[in-house]
C-alpha cells in the first residue's frame, strides 16, 4: 500500500515576482493572494490598504506585463476603458505569472517616494 506525504493534497501555489516599475522594488506573491496583499509584505509604511474589496479605489495600478485574474471592481474607480487598458485595483487581482506594474492614483504618492 502506497501512502501520500502529509499535505500532498494541498495544491502547490506559485511563487510569483511582482516588480514595481517606478521604484524597481520586487516582492513575492502567490497566485492565491491579491497583489495588494503581496505588496503589504514589503513592510513599507504608508501603503494604503483601503477596503480590500474593490470599493474604495485607493490601490489602483496598471499592469505593464504579465497575466492576472481580475475580480469585480467599482466602476466609480475603474472605468471599463481603464480596465481594458489593464488599469485595475491591486486588491482585486491575483497574479498568474510574474507581473510588472505601475502604481497610479492615490497610492502612487506613498509607494513612489
Amino acid at each position: 500500500m502506497q501512502t501520500k506525504p502529509v499535505g500532498s493534497e494541498i495544491p502547490e501555489m506559485a511563487r510569483l515576482t511582482i516588480t514595481i516599475a517606478q521604484t524597481g522594488e520586487t516582492f513575492f506573491c502567490s497566485s492565491a493572494m491579491s497583489v495588494l496583499q503581496g505588496m503589504a509584505s514589503l513592510g513599507r509604511k504608508g501603503i494604503p490598504a483601503g477596503c480590500h474589496c474593490g470599493g474604495c479605489g485607493v490601490c489602483k495600478i496598471e499592469i505593464l506585463a504579465g497575466e492576472y485574474q481580475c475580480g469585480l471592481m467599482s466602476r466609480a474607480h475603474v472605468s471599463e476603458d481603464e480596465q481594458n487598458r489593464a488599469v485595475v485595483l491591486a486588491c482585486r487581482i491575483r497574479p498568474q505569472s510574474d507581473l510588472l506594474v505601475r502604481v497610479v492614483g492615490k497610492m502612487c504618492k506613498s509607494v513612489c517616494r
